[in-house]
């Protein structure tokens, strides 16, 4: 491959306006967008798959916290002088106030249908033991509780407290080791497969929707228009569509069509795949003792990937319990990939980011490694740190979703990134999305830099009905607390987030009207 993408003048069968590539919550957003700005450009998504979010974005496969930062220890790390380093929490959590806004106006104007189908509210809970733990919690909450976008969270060390909010966590706990914990009460649960498919049904009311249908390559013309050639796998069929604009939100198969796409942005990125497995609850009664998604704290040395968590999922309005997550390692790209996705990937531009990796991350490698000797029995006792009585019966291992971290060039060698990472062509005209977590929940933010990105000519005209669509849109809301009493207000009612919420309410347009004021 070249540094420069490689441009023929091959015909196409179809002309479109915007290919997307992959139907899981970055496309179908980006998708549904669009249909919003432009109602009038024709936009086809394809999808190898025969559903809609079927890996990552599928509700089994992530644990759908809805990351606002309310409970992650890992957006809060601590400093060589004991301070707590808050400015990455309040980043994620202004992203999710994007999504939290979008969704709300989604379903204002009929895009989106019932939100109890995808978003229900769950206290999000930050869990430590031990008494340097807890000291670190003491600290985190003490620097987040005055921000405008963490108000009401709780300290919480009383042992009868958090019996009485955790009763599964407290059974058969030894006390005489100190526990604290960060609540709040504002958190929710997200079901993102079933707001992806909301999303993508909207987009087929004005453009098309192809499942079962592999994108091949993607080859720069030289109009500056992109050929997008598909395999229909059922029936073998190609055809090779022209399109103006192409995103290539196919989450571990985002990084090999990029690259076969020969734009020079992707040179020097590589990817190494993680699996996840999960425990899953298989007996109700202790399903319904527990109802909060709990946090705790990596490992010394682990990822950040490896965060522990026991999380209440409601998916389909039944909830449910997981736990984990357990590392496992496989080469494949996506969970329904191929084994040689991670070799077919590598570069003579990304080779030395890997080697690199290799030789630096010897954290990550003794983590993987000892994840995957790891036994049933063993995961049930890393389990028992947040449910004591845990017995093996009571719980089934699952396969969630592959994880393609990004591996980033950083001088001679490379760096591996946990986050995501958006790619865009120097003319605008392809972009794609790289990484994990905490994407999904930040979806609409990672989507509107793609349109600022790729679509200056239009972004300006488009500012007034993005205006309308995320009236926070421009504005931090940490520094505008009286914004943000406003907006919260606007979107838990609007999600039916809360039971109480009284009628009427300021609505998307006159919160956009009144920010701007």
């Amino acid at each position: 491959m070249t540094n420069a993408a490689a441009v023929s003048n091959k015909k196409s069968d179809q002309k479109v306006d915007v290919v997307l590539v992959g139907a899981g919550i970055m496309s179908a957003t980006l998708g549904a967008l669009l249909r919003q700005l432009q109602p009038d450009w024709s936009i086809a998504l394809f999808e190898r798959l025969d559903a809609a979010s079927a890996e990552s974005s599928d509700p089994w496969n992530n644990a759908g916290t809805g990351h606002s930062a309310l409970c992650e220890l890992n957006y809060t790390p601590q400093n060589s002088d004991g301070s707590v380093d808050v400015s990455k929490a309040i980043t994620v959590n202004e992203q999710f106030q994007v999504s939290r806004q979008f969704w709300s106006h989604a379903v204002e104007n009929g895009v989106l249908s019932n939100p109890k189908e995808f978003i229900n509210p769950i206290p999000h809970v930050s869990f430590v033991h031990g008494a340097d733990n807890v000291e670190y919690l003491r600290k985190r909450y003490e620097a987040l509780a005055d921000q405008t976008l963490f108000r009401g969270m709780e300290f919480i060390d009383s042992p009868d407290e958090f019996t009485r909010r955790l009763p599964l966590m407290a059974k058969g706990r030894d006390f005489s080791d100190p526990v604290a914990l960060n609540w709040s009460d504002g958190g929710t649960d997200v079901d993102f497969g079933a707001l992806t498919k909301q999303f993508i049904n909207y987009i087929g009311t004005g453009g098309t929707v192809h499942f079962g249908h592999d994108v091949r390559n993607i080859t720069k013309q030289s109009d500056g228009s992109w050929n997008v050639k598909v395999v229909n796998n059922r029936t073998r069929k190609k055809r090779t569509l022209n399109a103006k604009f192409v995103f290539v939100g196919a989450g571990g198969g985002a990084l090999p069509l990029l690259q076969k796409s020969g734009i020079k942005e992707i040179a020097g990125f590589g990817g190494f795949p993680v699996s996840g497995q999960f425990f899953r609850c298989t007996n109700p009664d202790l399903i319904s003792q527990h109802g909060a998604k709990v946090y705790g704290k990596a490992a010394v040395g682990a990822p950040p990937m490896s965060v522990p968590h026991l999380d209440t999922r409601v998916i389909g309005h039944k909830p449910g319990l997981l736990f984990g997550p357990y590392a496992g390692w496989t080469p494949k790209f996506l969970k329904e990939g191929k084994l040689t996705d991670l070799p077919m990937s590598i570069r003579p531009n990304n080779l030395m980011s890997l080697v690199g990796v290799g030789l630096t991350e010897f954290g990550l490698t003794k983590y993987l490694i000892t994840e995957l000797l790891q036994s049933t029995d063993g995961k049930v006792d890393t389990l028992s740190e947040f449910v004591p009585k845990a017995i093996g019966k009571d719980w089934e291992l699952i396969t969630a979703g592959q994880r393609v971290q990004v591996i980033r060039r950083k001088g001679a060698g490379g760096v591996l990134e946990f986050g995501t990472a958006v790619i865009t062509s120097e003319d605008g005209s392809i972009a794609g999305l790289l990484g994990a977590s905490p994407g999904a929940s930040t979806a609409v933010t990672a989507m509107l830099d793609v349109l600022k990105n790729c679509f200056g000519s239009q972004y300006k005209s488009w500012e007034p009905k993005l205006k309308e669509m995320v009236p926070s849109l421009g504005v931090q809301l940490t520094d505008n607390p009286t914004l943000f009493d406003e907006v919260w207000a606007y979107t838990a009612k609007t999600l039916q987030l809360v039971d109480d919420a009284p009628a009427g309410g300021a609505s998307s347009d006159e919160l956009a009207e009144s920010s701007s004021v």
